[in-house]
């Protein structure tokens, strides 16, 4: 179990976390999500022992990561990937780390085997490829087999079935009572992987939930609906906030009235009905409601104008 109380840091006069608390428990798979510079990397160092808090305080399994005797054995942790010796193979690089830390040796060859990595073990990391890369930096947060683990990314450049094993991996591990918490940008992915939800934007907790509370609570979900006179019911449901696409084939999208309300005006005006679903929002739809106001960094605002075309003088015309 990780649990943040109050968690606080500070650079210089930027405030990177503010006042952050939460708990990631055993048994299920936590996502972590936030805008760019929401705080999300300075959180997960923390949690680490990596950056010290400026206040407060964060445990994994009751006890600071320096104060765990092994720390290995408590906490496998994946922040950046490559952070390894290029000269060194895959299997010497889990080799290294196994003898300092009391792992035996057969572990080394079971993190290669649950990775995927036994054709490339004895190859130097400097000639690995992203996905192999990403794979080895599993296979060391896996090394000690901890009750906890801190991926940060850990899908990217990871081809689909790639994509599929780390999130069947992790679905297991917390299957199996591990505390797992997982950070990614990639909203399709953590929607078929977390179960639960922390949220943060400009260093505060702004959600902590599970995944359907959290897509059900938020507005923005479309309507399909099939009938026989898709044009007739088109211009009935028109209106300043509604937006109606015909999909083809007397399907229409509609977005900004509730099925109950199309219900009603497609009987009011006889019009028969032979599908009315509610589409839930997305993860991602969710998740860029709720962070808009917490984005720090936005593209600028495109210019619409075209461009001024080049006279034979080259002066604009």
């Amino acid at each position: 179990m990780i649990e943040a109380h109050a968690l606080s840091k500070r650079y210089g006069e930027r405030v990177a976390v503010s006042d952050l608390s939460f708990t990631v428990r055993p048994g299920a798979v936590t996502g972590f999500l936030g805008p760019n510079g929401a705080g999300k990397s300075t959180t997960m160092r923390m949690i680490l022992g990596l950056d010290a808090p400026t206040s407060g305080q964060v445990t994994v399994n009751g006890r600071r990561y320096a104060d765990h005797p092994a720390p290995l054995h408590e906490v496998g942790a994946m922040l950046e990937a490559r952070a390894i010796h290029t000269g060194r193979s895959a299997r010497n690089h889990l080799l290294a780390l196994a003898a300092t830390t009391g792992i035996p040796r057969r572990r080394v060859d079971e993190v290669i085997d649950t990775v995927g990595l036994q054709d490339a073990a004895r190859t130097r990391v400097g000639r690995f490829s992203l996905g192999m890369g990403q794979r080895l930096g599993i296979a060391t947060a896996l090394l000690g087999d901890p009750a906890t683990l801190v991926l940060d990314e850990p899908v990217n450049g990871l081809d689909p079935e790639g994509v599929l094993w780390i999130r069947t991996l992790l679905k297991d591990l917390a299957a199996e009572g591990r505390t797992v918490l997982l950070s990614s940008h990639l909203m399709s992915e953590m929607a078929l992987t977390a179960e639960h939800l922390i949220i943060i934007g400009r260093g505060r907790l702004i959600a902590d939930t599970s995944v359907s509370e959290f897509v059900r609570a938020t507005p923005g979900g479309s309507v399909r609906v099939r009938c026989d006179d898709a044009v007739a019911l088109t211009a009935l449901l028109a209106g300043p906030d509604v937006d109606v696409a015909a999909l083809g084939g007397g399907v229409l999208e509609v977005t900004g009235l509730t099925s109950e309300r199309i219900g009603r005006i497609a009987a009011q005006h006889a019009i028969a009905l032979s599908e009315l679903t509610p589409q839930q929002a997305s993860l991602e739809q969710a998740f860029m409601e709720l962070t808009r106001d917490d984005v720090e960094f936005r593209p600028p605002a495109r210019d619409l104008d075209p461009a001024p075309v080049p006279t034979s003088e080259g002066q604009p015309a």
